[in-house]
């Protein structure tokens, strides 16, 4: 119980934070404004760091990156397995959405506004190519120190990040100072996370108390609907899949040793925390060691269900908060592949990815800046669910890749090697 506490001590403050804040809103309505500028210092910490955090994490992360040992027919069919799963949870985070109002508020226009009050709106007539441009680079090296540049600070750090490798022994003096200056990075996060319940709870009660309690029955609606569609996806898509890997043996296999890395995804709400219990019952189910060993701890990185899900749940909930119209192809697809670049782009980010995330997903649908608490609040009540997909979605990956690389026999082979090697001993 106390390892538990500790795992989950963060989370249970946040959530206890933004309960009181909720009621604060409710009893007290308008007056609970007074409590917005202690908010406010909250979101300008988030906002001040996120253009370091960005920029040192992609930088380092690729800069780090070691040329992973190919397995050749192994590594391709682990991204196509990758690839085709990810569309598949995301279409189902969207039709989970599409149907019913996570937030159901007449003011999307007035809570709009006054998120945007102080950000300068400046429309041009550009067509798309330049719209483009003017998205991915700037044309002065000052602006990329903007959060107005998110993306273009990614395509930066990139290829700070590629140009650092590239350069070798000449450029680790620059990557070691890249790494300190992450390192300190954050622990600045980590000191502004320490104000983070009553930030995020002032920045609530005034929320709810300027425009009533039906934000705080988005959060609770989103919660429900979110651990539904994650238990249910739990269950069906995945003892679908190990049938797919394996018929009937597969899912009996599976299901044999599915829970270890479930309930520890649910311990430690960590996906590195869960690669050695989740190598180890892949391996118990009959995954040969070298596709266990690859493919799970690529997945920790690469392949995220219960995210890609999440960040389509993020990209509904601020379009039902605002009124934001999406019933055009256009939009959907808008919807759909911003849900997808938001975690596919920050996919070798160790620390902050959430956060970049989330940034990327307010930028790319125009959504005011000062919306990014919202999402933090979203995704702190997702989390220990989303972390379970996350998880267990590499032990059936891992199952897929085998059933590919090793033919549709890959479980009886195993069984027969493991009496071979019984009668051997």
């Amino acid at each position: 119980m106390k390892k538990f506490l500790s795992n989950y001590k963060s989370t249970i403050i946040l959530l206890v934070a933004l309960i009181v804040g909720a009621l604060v809103g409710i009893i007290f309505q308008e007056k609970a404004t007074v409590l917005k500028p202690l908010g406010d210092i909250f979101v300008n910490f988030l906002l001040v760091v996120i253009v370091p955090l960005i920029f040192l994490n992609i930088t380092t992360a690729i800069a780090k990156m070691q040329s992973p040992k190919r397995f050749g027919k192994i590594i391709v069919t682990i991204f196509v397995v990758f690839i085709i799963t990810s569309l598949i949870a995301l279409l189902i985070g969207f039709l989970s959405t599409s149907f019913v109002k996570l937030v159901d508020t007449d003011d999307g226009e007035t809570i709009k506004a006054s998120l945007e009050e102080g950000e300068e709106a400046e429309e041009e007539d550009l067509n798309i190519l330049e719209r483009t441009v003017q998205l991915l680079t700037v044309d002065d090296f000052q602006k990329l120190l903007s959060r107005d540049n998110i993306i273009a600070i990614l395509v930066f750090s990139i290829i700070c990040g590629l140009a650092t490798k590239m350069s070798g022994e000449k450029g680790k003096p620059f990557l070691d100072f890249l790494n300190s200056a992450n390192e300190v990075v954050q622990n600045i996060i980590k000191i502004v996370m320490y104000y983070a319940p009553i930030g995020l709870g002032c920045y609530f009660a005034a929320l709810v108390g300027s425009f009533g309690a039906s934000i705080a029955l988005g959060y609770l609606k989103t919660f429900i609907i979110y651990t539904v569609v994650a238990v249910l996806f739990y269950f069906i898509m995945y003892t679908l899949y190990s049938f797919i890997a394996g018929g009937k043996k597969g899912v009996v296999a599976f299901w044999k040793n599915a829970l270890p890395p479930t309930f520890t995804s649910l311990a430690t709400c960590s996906s590195a925390a869960s690669i050695p219990v989740n190598v180890e019952s892949a391996k118990k189910i009959g995954v040969p060691n070298d596709i266990a060993e690859t493919t799970i701890p690529m997945g920790t990185s690469f392949h995220k269900d219960g995210s890609v899900i999440g960040s389509v749940f993020k990209i509904m909930f601020l379009v039902c908060l605002f009124g934001t119209t999406i019933n055009t192809p256009g939009a959907i697809a808008q919807v759909l592949g911003v849900a997808l670049l938001a975690n596919l782009l920050i996919t070798g980010v160790p620390i902050g990815g959430g956060t970049i995330s989330e940034m990327l997903i307010i930028t790319m649908m125009g959504f005011p800046v000062a919306s990014l608490p919202i999402l933090t609040m979203v995704a702190t009540i997702i989390d220990p669910a989303a972390t379970m997909l996350n998880v267990v979605g590499d032990t059936v990956s891992a199952m897929m890749v085998t059933r590919i690389v090793d033919g549709k026999h890959w479980l009886e082979k195993k069984s027969k090697n493991k009496e071979k090697e019984k009668i051997e001993a």
